[in-house]
C-alpha cells in the first residue's frame, strides 16, 4: 500500500472510530422511542356531557399521578350503544390492539371485557356488586384479571328506600326496576331493606326497551306508590322511564344524577366522578407491575343526593327539612 493510500486508510479508520465513539453510525438510524403504555377505555354509551365528564375525571386522576395523555400514556377509546353485542366487539378490538390495561364503565362492560380476555388487566369504575355479578371472587381478593371501584355498599338500598319514604307520604308499595345482569346483589339487599322498613317490594326486570312498558304496566296493576331504579339497562332507557313516570305521576328514585337532569325526580348514589378519579390509581399500580388479583376492590366514599325541584312541584312533593339538608345538588 503506497503512502497516500495508507494515509487515506488511517484517516478513514480514525473517522469511523470517532463516529463509533459518538454513538450510532449515520446509516444505523435513530433509536426507536420508548414504548408508551396504552390504556383501553371501554364505555357502554355514546359521548355526552356525563360520559365526557367521567373521562375528564379519569384524566385528572392520571394527571395527579404524573401521567399526561399523548406524552407518557395513550388512551384508546371505544364507545358503544350499550348492547351486549357492541360491548363484546369493542372489548375484543381493544384486546387485539394489545392495550396494557382496560378501564371499563359498568358491570355489563366488565363482563364483556372478561369474555374477551383472561390476561389483560381490567379496572372497573361504577360497576355494580362485583361479587354477585361474578366479576371478582371477593372484594379483598379479586382473584382474577379484574379489580376496581364498586358502586354498591350494603346500606345504599336502605338509604334510597328511606328517602323515598320520607318524601312520599303513605308509601307502602315500591316497584324496583332492575337489570338482572348488573343488579343481582342489589335485589336481595333491596328486599331486606324493604322488609325492615315495612314496605312491599315488586321486582321488575329490565333487559331491553320492550321490558320498560311491561314493567310500568305491572307496577300500575300492583298499585305502586313509587319507583326505584338500578343500573344496567334502566340507565340506557332512562329517558323513556322518566317520561312514563311523569305521565303516571309516580315519584321515582334513580341511581345516577344525569337522569335527574333529564327530568327525573331524585337520585341518591355514588359520586361518579370520584369513582373515575380513583380508578386511575389502579391503573397506575398495574402499570408499575401490580396484579389485579392482589388489589382489593374499593367501595364508594362520596355520595350525591340530587333533586329536580320542577319535577317535585309537578308531583306535589315537598322535602322535609331534615331531608333537604342532605341534598347535594338542587335542579330548578
Amino acid at each position: 500500500m503506497d503512502s497516500l493510500s495508507r494515509r487515506a486508510f488511517v484517516g478513514g479508520a480514525a473517522g469511523l472510530g470517532l463516529l463509533a465513539g459518538c454513538g450510532r453510525l449515520p446509516w444505523q438510524g435513530r433509536p426507536p422511542p420508548p414504548k408508551v403504555p396504552t390504556i383501553g377505555y371501554l364505555v357502554p354509551g355514546l359521548p355526552d356531557p356525563t360520559i365526557d365528564g367521567q373521562l375528564d375525571a379519569f384524566r385528572e386522576g392520571l394527571a395527579a399521578l404524573g401521567y399526561a395523555e399523548g406524552q407518557n400514556v395513550a388512551i384508546e377509546r371505544r364507545y358503544t350503544d350499550g348492547s351486549d353485542a357492541q360491548l363484546r366487539e369493542a372489548a375484543t378490538d381493544l384486546v387485539r390492539h394489545e392495550v396494557d390495561v382496560l378501564v371499563v364503565r359498568g358491570t355489563a362492560g366488565v363482563l364483556a371485557a372478561k369474555g374477551a380476555t383472561h390476561t389483560t388487566p381490567i379496572v372497573f369504575a361504577n360497576a355494580g356488586d362485583p361479587v354477585a355479578s361474578g366479576l371478582v371472587a371477593s372484594l379483598a381478593r379479586p382473584g382474577g384479571n379484574a379489580t376496581g371501584v364498586s358502586s354498591i355498599v350494603p346500606q345504599l338500598s336502605g338509604k334510597r328506600l328511606e328517602l323515598l319514604g320520607q318524601v312520599v307520604p303513605g308509601l307502602q308499595r315500591v316497584a324496583f326496576l332492575s337489570d338482572p345482569r348488573s343488579s343481582a346483589g342489589s335485589v336481595s339487599e333491596m328486599q331486606a331493606a324493604s322488609t325492615a322498613l315495612g314496605l312491599r317490594l315488586q321486582v321488575l326486570e329490565i333487559r331491553d326497551a320492550a321490558d320498560v312498558e311491561a314493567a310500568f304496566a305491572a307496577a300500575g296493576a300492583d298499585h305502586a306508590d313509587a319507583l326505584l331504579t338500578a343500573g344496567g339497562s334502566t340507565g340506557r332507557h332512562s329517558a323513556r322511564i322518566v317520561s312514563l313516570a311523569a305521565s303516571r305521576r309516580l315519584p321515582t328514585m334513580y341511581q345516577w344524577p344525569r337522569v335527574v337532569h333529564e327530568g327525573g325526580l331524585m337520585s341518591y348514589g355514588v359520586n361518579e366522578l370520584d369513582q373515575f378519579r380513583r380508578a386511575a390509581t389502579y391503573v397506575d399500580k398495574i402499570l408499575k407491575g401490580a396484579q389485579p388479583a392482589d388489589l382489593p376492590v374499593e367501595q364508594p366514599m362520596v355520595f350525591d343526593f340530587v333533586v329536580n325541584m320542577k319535577t317535585a312541584r309537578e308531583l306535589g312533593i315537598t322535602f322535609p327539612h331534615d331531608v333537604a339538608l342532605q341534598i347535594t345538588e338542587m335542579i330548578e
